[in-house]
């Protein structure tokens, strides 16, 4: 709870002290009750005063502060004081609940660095992130947030990532191995050079979507702001019409009348579903958070909700994407010798395939060697390697530039090599299905998540493989990028339901971006992924898909719930206040009662378990 939280919390109790204190002071009571009143209810009262001036007159404020007023004036002051003491606890307890909805969001701002230790002429200069240019070099000692992305040149140690991903296993990292933004060093000095300034750097990238995804309004949230608008304005007409319709054209009581027109006020007030439907949707970001899933706000959420397909990528998403060379198979050349070229031409390349040759090769490259490197996707690399031109990839690149294979079709991922048109060899290598994978769409299954489909660059023989393993409905292999964004628009268009793709992010932003929820898995270092995606799979847990679709799920439950409830009970009371039954506690229990109902039932979201 805030200090200004508190702060009120003692107003409150104040007040109520004052409220209970006037039963018992005869005469001088009804100013003990218009003292309980101010107390409680000042700030209301002057906001609603300075809206009186303003354009933004019809709000919750200005019906409550009518409403005790006119109750006032009719010498009502213990319902007056009664609405207003319980309208203020019910802002009290809603601000309480989502101060506690923020609070795994909040976790997240920790992860940004407070300085970095920048190395220049042997000297160690602490400065801000924002201050240190991509190339120099920074130490990180134990216990401190790495304050940039960059590759560690010096040292090994182990690194907690929970505050990225989700996950408490610490990471080994050591010289060669990539560290990202946000990490904390557990054990031991080191360096590390940096590839990135502070603004493109993972935890600002982060760091930048938590501030931003609550600004993306849902369809629901939308509506319920446009229908506060005209809601409040009609309901302020009813009840002018209710309190002086009746006494000038059927000559009834004005004082029966005018007691009614307050408590149709004080029900119409729309507190339960302006502060209810936001705060299930903030609810459900921030339970998404604390499990290391970060959605782009309530907009991708509601659709998230919707969602009754799924494709995948292969390659990193389904599989560990950490490939193995398992044989060298050169042709009328030595191993050695074919193994060198192959992690030249790949060396600039940061693709886990050409990341494995470059490790299995295992000797220091020069990497002046190479140059006019061109990645050309979903086929391989073209590179000049000692001035001669070198082709590193899939059959199809070799065949569309003229070289002839004389090998039959490998049931393995492979890469070819042909340098000068000449084909030299070609290297088979492995990658392993993630374990989780199987159980992850089995429960997406039990979801109701009507089709899985795999889309991969692979070859058939291999991505079969892959979906019988894991348990995919469809397979489509040997896909080009623009092939899977045509396979995934048909998917979409189908009018079959909503579609989602999860892809690792690095070749996948434009099919993330094509589909209705685009899930980046393991974002973790990955620039793509936070910029394509509409969600973000922080720990690149599979499961984790399945347990987004839950929470968004669980959140349009709980929105549908309180919009039915706060309507139902609002419109039932204030059809029964115009036709006599004008009791004012009846009329604070649809208000305030109401209110913290579906406060309570929002508050679910936050209590969702890590």
């Amino acid at each position: 709870m805030s200090r200004r939280q508190r702060k009120n919390l003692w107003r409150i109790i104040g007040a109520a002290g004052i409220f209970a204190l006037s039963f018992f002071s005869g005469s001088f009571g009804v100013f003990l009750l218009l003292a309980a009143y101010l107390v409680v209810g000042y700030d209301v009262l002057l906001s609603a005063l300075r809206k009186i001036f303003s354009a933004n007159i019809f709000d919750e404020e200005f019906l409550m502060t009518l409403a005790t007023v006119g109750a006032i004036l009719m010498r009502e002051f213990p319902e007056a004081v009664t609405v207003m003491l319980l309208y203020q606890t019910g802002e009290l307890f809603q601000g309480v609940a989502v101060g506690k909805s923020r609070k795994s969001i909040k976790e997240l701002m920790k992860i940004k660095p407070d300085f970095a230790r920048a190395l220049r002429e042997e000297r160690e200069i602490k400065l801000a992130p924002e201050k240190v240019a991509v190339g120099e070099v920074i130490l990180v000692l134990p216990g401190e947030k790495v304050p940039l992305d960059g590759i560690i040149i010096e040292g090994e140690s182990s690194f907690d990532t929970s505050s990225l991903t989700g996950e408490s296993m610490p990471l080994a990292a050591k010289m060669g191995d990539r560290a990202v933004s946000g990490m904390i060093n557990l054990d031991c000095p080191v360096k590390v050079r940096v590839t990135s300034v502070y603004g493109q750097s993972t935890v600002a990238k982060i760091l930048q979507l938590v501030e931003t995804s609550s600004m993306h309004k849902s369809r629901s949230e939308k509506f319920i702001t446009k229908f506060s608008r005209k809601y409040t304005p009609c309901v302020f007409i009813a009840a002018l019409i209710t309190a002086f319709v009746p006494p000038l054209l059927f000559m009834q009581p004005l004082f029966v009348w005018i007691r009614r027109a307050l408590v149709f006020l004080v029900v119409s007030c729309p507190c339960a579903l302006v502060i209810s439907v936001p705060l299930s949707f903030f609810g459900g970001l921030g339970a998404a958070s604390g499990k290391g899933i970060l959605i782009k706000g309530s907009t991708h959420l509601e659709k998230l909700a919707k969602v009754t397909k799924i494709a995948f990528d292969k390659t990193g998403t389904l599989t560990l994407g950490g490939f193995s060379v398992t044989e060298v198979i050169p042709n009328g050349i030595d191993e050695e010798k074919l193994l060198e070229i192959a992690a030249l031409a790949e060396s600039f390349s940061n693709h886990p395939i050409a990341l494995s040759i470059v490790k299995h090769y295992g000797k220091e490259i020069d990497k002046t060697r190479t140059q006019n490197v061109f990645n050309i996707s979903g086929s391989g690399i073209k590179a000049e390697v000692d001035g001669k031109e070198v082709l590193a990839g899939n059959r199809k690149l070799l065949s569309e530039n003229g070289v002839k294979l004389e090998v039959a079709e490998c049931n393995d991922t492979a890469v070819y090599i042909a340098q000068c048109g000449k084909y030299l060899g070609c290297i088979k290598l492995s990658d392993k299905i993630k374990p989780e994978a199987k159980g992850a769409l089995t429960a997406l299954k039990a979801l109701g998540i009507k089709d899985t489909v795999i889309l991969t660059g692979d070859n058939e023989a291999i991505a079969c493989r892959v979906g019988e393993s894991v348990g995919a409905d469809k397979v489509y292999a040997g896909l080009m990028p623009q092939d899977k964004v045509d396979i995934a628009l048909r998917l979409k268009n189908d009018g079959e339901g909503v579609l989602a793709f999860a892809g690792d992010g690095i070749n996948d932003a434009p099919v993330l971006s094509c589909v209705d929820v685009g899930i980046a898995m393991g974002a973790l270092g990955s620039d793509a992924a936070i910029e394509a995606a509409d969600v973000v799979i922080m720990n690149d847990s599979l499961s984790s898909v399945g347990e987004a679709v839950k929470i968004s799920r669980k959140t349009m439950r709980i929105v549908r719930q309180n919009i039915v409830l706060s309507l139902s009970v609002k419109f039932g009371v204030m059809i029964l206040s115009t036709m006599g039954f004008d009791n004012m506690y009846a009329a604070i229990f649809a208000d305030v009662g109401v209110m913290v109902l579906a406060v309570l039932n929002a508050m679910r979201m936050v209590l969702v378990k890590k």
